[in-house]
This record gives C-alpha cells, structure tokens and sequence, in this order.
C-alpha cells in the first residue's frame, strides 16, 4: 500500500469512528465542565454525541489547498505559500518525549487537499492563518482526527459550542480508550504532585485533584490544592472571568472539596500554577 493510500485509510478509519464509537457517544456523561460565555471562548462538556458530531466545526469556508509541508505538530504549509495554524488544540507531548509530534499531522494532511474553515481568516502575529482543516471530501476536522488518535489536546479556546463540545468528545474517547498519549498513566498529572507538575512548565497540561481550599486575594481567586499556598499546585482566576462564572450562577467557592480537571499552561509562582483565562479550563469531575 502506498504512503497516500494509508494517510487516506487513516483519515477514512478515524472519521468513521468519530462517528459511530460508543466511547465518543457517551463522552461528557463522565464530567460537567464549568460553562460560561466569555469574550476569550469557551467550551461545553460533549453531550451524547449522535450523527452530529462530525458537523460541529464547520463555520464558513476560508479557501483550499494543497498540503506541500508539515511544520510543526499542528502547522503545516500549503502549496501557495498559506502556513495554517489548527485552531482549538494543542500538542500532546509525552514526558518522555522531546520537541513537536509531528509524524501524526503529517500521516493525515502530508501532500493532501485540504479545506479551510473558521470565523476569521485574519493571520496571527506570526503570519498564520488560524483554521480548522478538512480533508477532501470529509466531514471531520483533521482537528478531530488527531484528538481522536491522543495526539492532541483540547485547548479551550474555540467559543463555538457544538464545535467545542465536538473537540471535546473525541478527546474524551481517546482518553477512554487509552489511545495516543493517554496510554501513558502520567499524561494526566495529579494535582498532589507538585514537583511532577513542575516538570511541565511552559507546556500545556491536563492536571487532575481535589480542591482543598479557595481563597480570593484582591482581585484573584486561588484553587488550592495543597496545605501549603507557596509550594502546592493551584489554579488562578481572575476576577473577570469569575464574573462571567458567577453570571451563569456558579460559585467557584463551591468547587472547595470538590474535584476538578484542568487544562493550561504551567508556570512556577513558588508552586506550579495554571491561570484559568477561559471557563473551559475547568471541568467538574463524578465521583465527588
């Protein structure tokens, strides 16, 4: 079989299970994500997906072409010159590994027609065009295919909410299955291990735990999930999207002894800290 071939059978396969995988179906019965409208996005925990979950991300077209290099794990170069940038998504990066995941990327779109979807065609500061991308004649974003296969993260970014429920149920799926990243037990991170978490600064990361306390100082209100403020891991809000939280009737105060899941970008603030810019950041975990 050629190397075309077998990237069309991939991407063929995976759309098929988006579809019809009884994992991705039950997604979001498992957890609630904290909802609300923000001006940065948001997303929806995925409701049981039915026949249209491959719909969610189609927006309005933004142009076509031809896949003539893969740079990084989720920007690749059209024939034309066009770098597009995966909007929704960040890369998902194994501890073990180093530098970007780009042979996923590559197996779906390398020298493929794709087409270009998305509410704003503007470039990024560096000159990307922010899209979600579809192969020919497909239905699912390559988005949702590397979700699909764990080689992507949901990023909490894209305000759309079919969209960002669509994201997020083939992320669930993954993680049920143990596909991609998600085989390693350490791709989630426990928020009980601080120093693991540290590990991780600069990336984007996924940390799970129970919050112990919640605390506001001026105008930020602190998740802690240590005894110790200074050196445990915590998650910081803002007073903005607190607001925009508290608007829906949700009162972050009581997510205190509750547990949650968290996505975003490590810093070190004495501790390891993730600070929550988008309300889909945060998804209430079962089982409390």
């Amino acid at each position: 079989m050629s190397l075309s071939t077998d990237r069309e059978h991939t991407g063929i396969r995976l759309e098929t299970e988006l579809r019809v995988n009884p994992a991705i179906k039950a997604a979001g019965r498992r957890g609630t994500l904290v909802t609300a409208a923000l001006p940065l996005g948001f997303m929806l925990a995925a409701a049981a997906a039915g026949p249209g979950l491959a719909a969610g991300c189609t927006f309005e077209p933004q142009g076509e072409g031809r896949v003539a290099a893969v740079i990084d794990a989720r920007t690749f170069r059209l024939q034309d010159g066009r770098e597009v940038i995966l909007v929704g998504i960040e890369p998902a990066v194994a501890d073990k590994e180093k530098g970007n995941r780009t042979s996923a990327l590559a197996a779906l779109v390398a020298d493929r027609e794709v087409t270009l979807r998305g509410e704003d065609d503007a470039p990024d500061r560096y000159g990307r065009q922010p899209a979600f991308a579809f192969l020919d004649g497909a239905e699912t974003s390559v988005q949702g295919l590397l979700l699909a296969q764990g080689e992507a993260l949901v990023s909490a970014s894209v305000a759309n909410k079919d969209c960002a429920s669509t994201l997020m149920a083939a992320e669930t799926a993954a993680r049920e299955t143990k596909r991609g990243i998600w085989a390693d037990p350490a791709a989630i991170k426990n928020a009980e291990s601080p120093g693991d978490i540290l590990t991780g600064i600069g990336r984007f990361t996924v940390v799970e735990g129970k919050v112990l306390s919640v605390r506001q100082s001026g105008a930020t209100t602190y998740l802690n999930f240590g005894r110790s403020w200074t050196r445990g891991f915590a998650v910081t809000i803002s007073r903005r999207v607190n607001t925009a939280l508290e608007a829906t009737g949700f009162a972050v105060k009581s997510l205190e002894n509750r547990r949650i899941r968290v996505r975003g970008w490590v810093e070190a603030r004495g501790g390891p800290r993730i600070e929550v810019f988008r309300v889909g950041q945060v998804e209430l975990l079962g089982g409390n």
